[in-house]
């Protein structure tokens, strides 16, 4: 099963760890508009208007996450996933894991977090509650 680590945490693996990888595998359209964080590698689980699972998003993921750290076999990075709450990259996450990828991590509160009462994001937890860096495309 894969583990569950906090937006913090993540910040800090990708600024102490050379072969640590911000995977955001949420859509294009969420990617480039609501933003995304500093220095993270995008490649979509689900894409619209279907919303079906890429069925090539690990050999995808293993070209990306070559290119994004010359040098490493992609296996052996220390790869933590993003979506907006965390559903979608702990799917993604337990697919890497289970195609034979070492260390793999969900980033719980994802990047827009969990909702509030009244039905906003981003007021509880994830990436931009915490105040991390992040940019719109």
């Amino acid at each position: 099963m894969i583990e569950d680590i906090s937006p913090p945490e993540a910040w800090a693996k990708l600024n102490e760890e050379e072969d640590a990888v911000l995977l955001d595998v949420r859509t294009t359209m969420e990617f480039e508009f609501v933003g995304h964080p500093l220095e993270a590698v995008h490649l979509p689980w689900k894409e619209a208007p279907d919303m079906q699972v890429d069925p090539d998003f690990v050999a995808r993921a293993r070209d990306v996450l070559r290119g994004a750290r010359p040098g490493h076999a992609p296996e052996d990075l220390t790869v933590m996933t993003l979506c907006r709450s965390g559903a979608r990259s702990k799917a993604a996450g337990e697919a890497l894991l289970e195609a034979g990828f070492h260390k793999v991590l969900n980033i719980d509160e994802g990047f827009e977090g969990d909702k509030d009462e009244n039905s906003h994001r981003g007021n509880l937890n994830g990436w931009r509650y915490h105040n991390l860096p992040w940019e719109q495309s």
